[in-house]
C-alpha cells in the first residue's frame, strides 16, 4: 500500500535556512520539494564537479582503462603502426631519397606480389624485377623501367610503402613505452579511489542540500522563505516535536494527490522483497493503487513456473542464504527476495514434477498418491489433449489478467468516479461473467435455463456499457464507433496477452528437458562398472547443472518481468509515474 503523506509549509527568515536544512537532515524523514536542475551558477559548478568526480572514478576503476581517453588514443595509434609494419615488413629495408632519386631519373618503380607456386625463375630475365622477400607463401618483388609500368602474369600490385619497416617498428615501440607509462599511471592512480569516492558523498550531500534551499520562493526578498516538504503520516508526532524546537514558522495538512507527494510504500514482510521490483517499472501517483501486493504471489508463481525444477529451487535456497553473508553483484540487500523465490521454486517444482531434471512422476518408491498431485500427463478435450501443466499456465494467465481488469475498473471509478469507467465495467462483465457462467455450465452447477438467462443478463449490460454509455453525454453513434474499435483491440490484444503465459509451461518444460539431458550424458559416461568414470559423471552433471540452473535464473527473471510489466500492468492500467520518498539525511 501507498503510506499516506503530510504535507509541511514552512517560514523562515532567510538566515536561518542553512540551520533548519541540516536539521531537517538529522530528522531524516522530511522530503523536501527540489529543482530538477541546477538553478544558479553555484549548483551548476557542484553538479559539474560531481560529473567530473565520476567520470574520473570509472575511468581509473576499470581494468581494461577503456573509459581513458590518452589510453584508447594510444592503443588506436599502436593498432594503426602495426597494420602499417604488415604493409612495410615484406620491402625489407630501403631509402627512400634512393628512390626518389630513380624516379627523378625517369624511372617508375611498380611493386607487386605472386604466388610462390605461379612464380616461374625465368621471370628474372624476361622482366626487369627485382625480388625482395617470400613470406606466406608470396613472393614480393619491384620492377623497374623507363618506359612505363610492367606487367607481370599472374600478380598482383600492392601499396607503394612510406618507408622501411625499421621506421614503424622504432614507432611501435615509443608508443607501446607511452602505452605501458600511461598503465603506470592509471593503476597508480587507483590508491586515489577511497578519498575520491569520499569526496564525492560530501559534494553530493552539500548539492542536495543546496538544491533544496534553492527551491524556496521568496515571500518578501531577502527577508523570509518559503519551503514545501512531505514526510509520512506515520511519523507525525516525530517530525512535530523536532519542528517545534526549531526557529521556524510551519503548518501541515495531508498530503492530496493534486500536491504530488513523493511515494513511500508500506507492505508486509513477503511483499515487501517485491517493492523493487516495482521500483524498476516506476512508482504508483498518490490516488493509485499500490501494485506490489498482487505483484509479488504472481511474479512469485511465475519465476517458479518458469524454473520448474524443485532442486533448482532448493539450491536458490542456498544461493540465498550465501548472499546474506556475502555480498555477490551488490545482491547482498535482496537475499530475502532470492530465498523466497527458491521456496516457491521448490514447492511449484515439486508439483510440475521435476528435481535436478529427474521426472519424479516416473520414480517408482514415490507413492502414487503424491504422483497423483503432480501436474503430470494430459487433459482430454473431445479428440485432443494437452498437458496439465501448459492448462494450468494459460488458466493462471486468464485469471491475472481478469484481475488486473478488475483492479483497472476499481481505480479508475476510485479515481474518477463511475462514470468514467462504464466501458471498463462492461468490459469485465462479458469476459469475467462469461467465463463464470461458462464454468458453471460445464461443471453442472447451473443448469441449461439459468445458463440461458445469465447468458442474456451478461450480454444486454455488457453491451450497454461497451457500446452504448461507454463515454454519458457523447452522441451515440459516436460510442457505437469508439466501442467498435475498442472490440478490436481487446480482442486482438487479449489474445495475444492470454497466449503469451504459454512461456510459463515452456520455459519450465525446456529447464526440464535439459535438465534430463544432462543427467542422460552423465549416466552414459558410467558404463556397466564404473571406476574412475565417476569423475566424468560428476563434472558433466555439476557443469550441466550449472549452466541451466543460470540459464534458468536467467529466463525466471525475464519473462515474469515481462508478464507483469506488459499483460498485467497494461490491463490494470497502472501508470508508475509517482516520485520515490527520498528524504533528507
Amino acid at each position: 500500500m501507498i503510506e499516506k503523506m503530510t504535507k509541511y509549509s514552512f517560514v523562515l527568515l532567510h538566515g536561518c535556512v542553512n540551520d533548519f536544512l541540516t536539521s531537517l537532515k538529522e530528522i531524516g524523514m522530511m522530503d523536501i520539494v527540489r529543482s530538477s536542475k541546477p538553478v544558479d551558477e553555484v549548483s551548476a559548478g557542484m553538479l559539474a564537479e560531481i560529473n567530473s568526480l565520476k567520470r574520473q572514478i570509472e575511468r581509473i576503476s576499470d581494468d581494461d582503462y577503456s573509459r581513458d581517453e590518452t589510453f584508447n588514443s594510444l592503443s588506436s595509434r599502436l593498432a594503426e603502426e602495426k597494420r602499417e609494419l604488415q604493409l612495410r615488413q615484406p620491402w625489407g629495408e630501403f631509402s627512400c631519397d634512393d628512390i626518389k632519386r630513380l624516379e627523378s631519373n625517369g624511372l617508375t618503380l611498380s611493386y607487386y606480389r605472386i604466388a610462390s607456386k605461379r612464380f616461374d625463375p625465368s621471370f628474372t630475365e624476361r622482366y626487369p624485377i627485382e625480388v625482395i622477400s617470400e613470406e606466406n607463401k608470396y613472393i614480393y618483388f619491384v620492377t623497374v623501367s623507363d618506359s612505363g609500368k610492367v606487367s607481370v602474369p599472374g600478380s598482383e600490385e600492392c601499396a607503394v610503402p612510406q618507408g622501411p619497416a625499421s621506421e614503424t617498428l622504432r614507432s611501435i615501440g615509443e608508443i607501446q613505452s607511452e602505452l605501458d607509462a600511461r598503465i603506470r599511471t592509471l593503476s597508480k592512480e587507483k590508491e586515489n579511489i577511497p578519498a575520491l569516492n569520499s569526496k564525492l558523498s560530501n559534494l553530493e550531500s552539500s548539492l542536495q542540500i543546496y538544491l533544496a534551499k534553492c527551491t524556496a520562493q521568496p515571500a518578501a526578498e531577502d527577508v523570509i522563505e518559503t519551503f514545501v516538504g512531505f514526510a509520512p503520516t506515520s511519523a507525525d508526532g516525530k517530525v512535530q516535536d523536532a519542528l517545534n524546537g526549531m526557529d521556524v514558522f510551519y503548518f501541515n495538512e495531508p498530503a492530496k494527490a493534486e500536491d504530488n507527494p513523493p511515494i513511500k510504500l508500506k507492505n508486509n514482510w513477503f511483499a515487501r522483497n517485491f517493492e523493487t521490483l516495482t521500483g524498476m517499472y516506476g512508482m504508483p501517483v498518490y490516488d493509485e493503487f499500490d501494485p506490489t501486493p498482487v505483484l509479488a504471489p504472481f511474479f512469485l508463481l511465475f519465476w517458479a513456473f518458469c524454473m520448474g525444477d524443485a532442486g533448482y529451487g532448493l539450491a536458490l535456497i542456498g544461493v540465498g542464504f550465501l548472499l546474506k553473508k556475502v555480498d555477490i553483484l551488490g545482491l547482498k540487500e535482496h537475499w530475502r527476495l532470492v530465498v523466497t523465490l527458491g521456496v516457491g521454486a521448490t514447492v511449484i517444482g515439486f508439483f510440475l514434477g521435476t528435481f535436478m531434471g529427474i521426472p519424479l512422476a516416473e520414480v517408482s518408491w514415490i507413492p502414487q498418491n503424491v504422483r497423483n498431485l503432480m501436474l503430470a500427463g494430459k487433459l482430454e478435450f473431445g479428440s485432443s489433449s494437452y498437458d496439465v501443466a501448459m492448462v494450468a499456465a494459460l488458466a493462471v494467465g486468464v485469471f491475472h489478467i481478469c484481475l488486473a481488469m478488475v483492479i483497472k475498473a476499481i481505480g479508475l471509478t476510485k479515481r474518477f468516479g463511475f462514470k468514467e469507467s462504464i466501458s471498463t465495467w462492461g468490459w469485465i462483465t462479458l469476459i469475467v461473467g462469461g467465463l463464470l457462467v461458462a464454468a458453471g455450465a460445464l461443471t453442472s452447477i447451473l443448469d441449461a435455463s439459468v445458463t440461458k438467462i445469465a447468458v442474456i443478463i451478461i450480454g444486454i449490460v455488457s453491451f450497454l456499457g461497451i457500446f452504448v454509455f461507454n463515454k454519458p453525454g457523447r452522441n451515440p453513434l459516436l460510442n457505437i464507433g469508439a466501442g467498435l474499435w475498442d472490440t478490436y483491440g481487446m480482442v486482438t490484444g487479449l489474445m495475444g496477452d492470454v497466449l503469451s503465459y504459454i512461456r510459463l509451461y515452456a520455459l519450465g518444460l525446456a529447464g526440464g528437458m535439459l535438465g534430463g539431458a544432462f543427467n542422460d550424458l552423465a549416466v552414459m559416461t558410467l558404463g556397466d562398472n564404473p571406476t574412475w568414470h565417476w569423475i566424468p559423471f560428476l563434472l558433466i552433471a555439476l557443469l550441466g547443472h550449472t549452466l541451466n540452473f543460470a540459464m534458468s535464473c536467467l529466463g525466471a527473471f525475464v519473462h515474469p518481468l515481462r508478464l507483469t510489466f506488459v499483460e498485467y500492468f497494461k490491463n490494470s492500467g497502472y501508470e508508475g509515474k509517482g516520485t520515490e520518498y527520498n528524504p533528507l539525511g
